[in-house]
C-alpha cells in the first residue's frame, strides 16, 4: 500500500520536475558561463586601478595623485556613461552599420533577466557590464600621453566626448554588428577597438597639448618603480579576464585565450629586457614591465585565434617593435608621449591586429579563420584595411575633439600650476607627507 502511494506521488511530481528542467533549458543561461563572465568582469575592472599604479609610479612625485585620479575616476565617469547611452551606441540595434541607436539608453528597454544575442548563455546584464569595463579602461589608457599637464576639468570633458564619439562607434563597427564585422575584421578582445584607438588617441593628444616643461631633465625619471611593477602585475593578472573572458563561455576557447595571453606576455617581457641589455647595457625593471604590457597588448586581438607557438612569435614581435617605437622612433620624432602610450598600445595594437591576419589558425580555433601563414592571404588584407580604418578614425576624431575642448575651456594647466604639480594645483592634496 505504502509503495503504491509513493509511486503515485513520484509520478505526479515527474511533470513538475520536467517543467522546471525545461524552464532552465529554455532560458539558455548557463550558470558556469555566467560565473566565468562575472569573474572576468571583476578582473577587467581591477585593471584600471592597476593602470593607475603602473602610470603613477612613472610620473614625478608631485603628480602621482593627479595621475592616479585620472585612471580611477574613469570607473565612475564612463561607468555611468555606459549605462546611460554608451552601451546603446556600441551594442544597440544597428543603424546603417555605423552606430547603435539610443533604443537601449538607460537600459530601460532591455529585459534585464534575459540572455543577450551577443552571449546567449549569460544574462544580458552580465555581458553589458563586461563590455563596460572595456569602455572604462580604454580612455584611461590615453592619460599616459598627457600625464602631468592637462587640466582636470578638460580631462573629464574630453574623456566623456572621446568615449562617445571614438570608442562607442569603433566598438559597434567591430563587435556590435557594424560594417567592420561584416567586412571580416578579426579582433578577439580589443586590438582595434581598445589599443589602436587609445594609442592613436594618445599620439593626437601628445601632439595637440605639447611637451612637458623641462622635458629631458634628470628629474623627469619615474619616482616609484615598485609602484609601476605592482601596477604591471595587476594588469597582467586582470588581462586574463580581458582576453579569456572575451570567449564569453567557460570552455576550451577561454583556455586557449588564457594560454596565448600568458605565453605572448612572457615572450615580450624577455625580448624587451634583451633589447635593453643589447642597446643600453643593462636589463631594466621598467623595461621588463613595459615589455610585458606590450605583449599583453599585441596578443589581445589574436588570443582566441592562435596557438601557443604563434603566441610566442607575436610576443617577440611586440617586444621588438614596441621597443623600437619607444627607444628609437619617439626620440627622433620629438613628440612627448609621457608614458609611451602610442609606442606600446598603438604600435602593439597595430602589430597584434596584423599578426592576427598572419597567425590565425582553425587548428587552434575551428570556429575561427585561417590567416596568411595558414593559407588565407585574404584575411591578412582584411586586417590591413581594418587597421588603417581604426588608425585614421581614432587619430582624426581625437584630434578634433581635443581642439574643440582646448578652444572652449583650455586643455593645459598654467606654467605655475605645472611647476607646482597636478596634485596640489588640481586636487589640493599631496601624495606623500614628509615628516621632519
Amino acid at each position: 500500500m505504502h509503495k503504491s502511494i509513493v509511486t503515485a506521488a513520484l509520478l505526479l511530481l515527474v511533470p513538475a520536475f520536467a517543467a522546471v528542467a525545461w524552464a532552465q533549458d529554455a532560458s539558455g543561461i548557463d550558470s558556469g558561463d555566467t560565473a566565468w563572465l562575472l569573474v572576468s568582469t571583476a578582473l577587467v575592472m581591477l585593471m584600471t586601478p592597476g593602470l593607475a599604479l603602473f602610470y603613477g609610479g612613472m610620473v614625478r612625485r608631485k603628480n602621482v595623485l593627479g595621475t592616479l585620479m585620472q585612471s580611477f575616476i574613469m570607473i565612475a565617469l564612463i561607468g555611468l556613461q555606459w549605462i546611460l547611452w554608451g552601451y546603446s551606441l556600441a551594442f544597440g540595434p544597428d543603424h546603417w552599420g555605423l552606430i547603435g541607436g539610443l533604443e537601449w539608453a538607460g537600459l530601460v528597454a532591455l529585459d534585464l533577466t534575459a540572455a543577450s544575442d551577443y552571449a546567449p548563455t549569460v544574462p544580458h546584464l552580465a555581458f553589458m557590464m563586461f563590455q563596460g569595463m572595456f569602455a572604462i579602461i580604454t580612455p584611461a589608457l590615453i592619460t599616459g600621453a598627457f600625464a602631468e599637464r592637462m587640466k582636470f576639468s578638460a580631462f573629464l570633458v574630453f574623456s566623456l566626448l572621446w568615449a562617445t564619439f571614438v570608442y562607442d562607434p569603433l566598438a559597434h563597427w567591430v563587435w556590435g554588428g557594424g560594417w567592420l564585422s561584416d567586412f571580416g575584421a578579426m579582433d578577439f578582445a580589443g586590438g582595434l577597438v581598445v589599443h589602436i584607438s587609445s594609442g592613436l588617441g594618445a599620439l593626437a593628444a601628445a601632439l595637440v597639448i605639447g611637451g612637458r616643461r623641462g622635458r629631458g631633465m634628470p628629474t623627469m625619471t619615474p619616482h616609484n618603480l615598485p609602484m609601476t611593477i605592482l601596477g604591471a602585475a595587476l594588469l597582467w593578472f586582470g588581462w586574463f579576464g580581458f582576453n579569456a573572458g572575451s570567449a564569453l563561455t567557460a570552455g576550451s576557447l577561454a583556455a586557449l585565450a588564457f594560454v596565448a595571453t600568458n605565453t605572448a606576455t612572457c615572450a615580450a617581457a624577455l625580448t624587451w629586457i634583451m633589447c635593453d641589455w643589447l642597446f643600453q647595457g643593462k636589463p631594466t625593471v621598467l623595461g621588463a614591465a613595459t615589455g610585458a604590457i606590450a605583449g599583453l597588448v599585441a596578443i589581445t586581438p589574436a588570443a582566441g585565434f592562435v596557438g601557443p607557438l604563434s603566441a610566442i612569435a607575436i610576443g617577440i614581435g611586440a617586444g621588438v617593435f614596441c621597443y623600437l617605437a619607444v627607444a628609437v622612433i619617439k626620440p627622433r620624432l620629438g613628440y612627448d608621449d609621457s608614458l609611451d602610450v602610442f609606442g606600446v598600445h598603438g604600435v602593439g595594437g597595430i602589430w597584434g591586429a596584423l599578426a592576427t591576419g598572419l597567425f590565425a589558425s582553425t587548428l587552434a580555433n575551428p570556429d575561427g579563420t585561417d590567416g596568411l601563414f595558414f593559407g588565407n592571404a585574404a584575411q591578412f588584407g582584411t586586417q590591413v584595411v581594418s587597421v588603417l580604418v581604426a588608425v585614421t578614425y581614432a587619430f582624426v576624431v581625437t584630434f578634433v575633439l581635443l581642439k574643440i575642448v582646448d578652444r572652449v575651456i583650455g586643455l593645459r594647466v598654467s606654467k605655475d600650476e605645472e611647476i607646482l604639480g597636478l596634485d596640489i594645483s588640481q586636487h589640493r592634496e599631496s601624495g606623500y607627507t614628509i615628516l621632519d
